[in-house]
């Protein structure tokens, strides 16, 4: 498997990615109109092109034998040396195998190679093996805000790691 900077050629396997990711992961957390919204809302074709291309974005491809199987993306503010995870998918059928970690970890670390010192990672509430993933991490919860998907409203936990913690 590489994990490598998402090209726009990797538009349409991304998208794949988070329509299967959000199939899988939420029908019990979201109901399916606001997993087809939010999937229409956050992954358009223009909004992915933009964070692949944005400099202060970062969007990683985990890809094996050709195919994308996984995604990161993540923004960053240079002069505030924060950075916020905003999604770690990987493809139902790949997990398992240890791609989201990889994933992580190098957005993690890049993000830190940016000189960001504090991480910001945002997960549903009602998420479980989300919240478990980025505790696993070193991440601590530190909120808990609403988050409107659709038109419904959610609980989103955010997690917080500090560079000097993750060392």
């Amino acid at each position: 498997m590489t994990i490598r900077d998402a090209t726009t050629d990797d538009i349409d396997a991304i998208q794949r990615v988070a329509h299967s990711s959000w199939e899988a992961d939420y029908p019990d957390i979201l109901s399916r109109e606001s997993i087809q919204e939010g999937v229409d809302d956050w992954y358009t074709e223009a909004l992915i092109r933009d964070s692949i291309i944005w400099s202060q974005a970062l969007m990683l491809v985990a890809e094996r034998d050709d195919s994308i199987v996984g995604f990161a993306h993540a923004t960053f503010e240079p002069d505030e040396h924060t950075g916020t995870i905003l999604r770690v998918y990987v493809d139902p059928d790949h997990r398992g195998e240890g791609i989201g970690s990889d994933l992580l970890t190098e957005t993690r670390d890049r993000l830190f190679e940016q000189g960001v010192e504090h991480i910001n990672a945002m997960v549903l509430a009602a998420n479980d093996v989300g919240n478990e993933f980025y505790q696993a991490f070193g991440f601590e919860q530190t909120a808990t805000e609403p988050v409107t998907i659709g038109n419904e409203r959610y609980e989103e936990c955010t997690y917080s790691l500090d560079a000097s913690e993750s060392q």
